[in-house]
């Protein structure tokens, strides 16, 4: 089937594909921006996983029998590259709003992949075959929390300063 058919699997799927193409280049920038801070290493861990996850979905995707949209995944990746642009409250450089923005967008992704990985364990179960949906929802509710510690943190220095 072609990524541009109308089959609602594959849209959904390189939506979360496009989503996590996305999430990578966000966690990876976060984790870089942070290195050697408090954040550094809880955000080089998560980012890991994000990119684990991101290669279990395209292993699923083939397993599946699942095209992949190019396309769609080359948009999001430049449109993180893009939102990079916007106003963090200084002229040049990484600011603690920067933070607490990357912050916030990687917990709502995290959010749309729990939710991802629950409608594919109820809707395709037996399709799935040897992926372990409730060891994946575990990791994703452990980086939701994780990221959300991190926010708090983040929205003070960020908000109140």
């Amino acid at each position: 089937m072609h990524p541009f058919s109308g089959d609602p699997l594959t849209i959904y799927l390189n939506d979360h594909l496009a989503g996590s193409t996305a999430g990578v280049e966000l966690a990876r920038r976060a984790a870089s921006n942070n290195a050697g801070s408090s954040y550094g290493s809880v955000l080089t861990g998560i980012a890991r996983e994000i990119e684990e996850d991101r290669a279990l979905l395209e292993t699923l995707m083939d397993r599946l029998g699942v095209p992949r949209d190019r396309f769609k995944s080359g948009a999001a990746w430049i449109a993180e590259k893009a939102g990079r642009l916007k106003p963090n409250g200084r002229l040049f450089g990484y600011s603690a709003l920067s933070r607490f923005e990357e912050l916030e967008l990687l917990l709502i992704g995290v959010n749309g992949k729990l939710s991802m990985w629950r409608a594919l364990d109820h809707a395709l179960h037996e399709r799935l075959g040897g992926i372990d949906i409730p060891e994946l929802e575990a990791r994703a509710e452990s980086q939701r929390e994780r990221l959300e510690a991190l926010r708090l943190r983040a929205a003070d220095e960020a908000l109140t300063r």
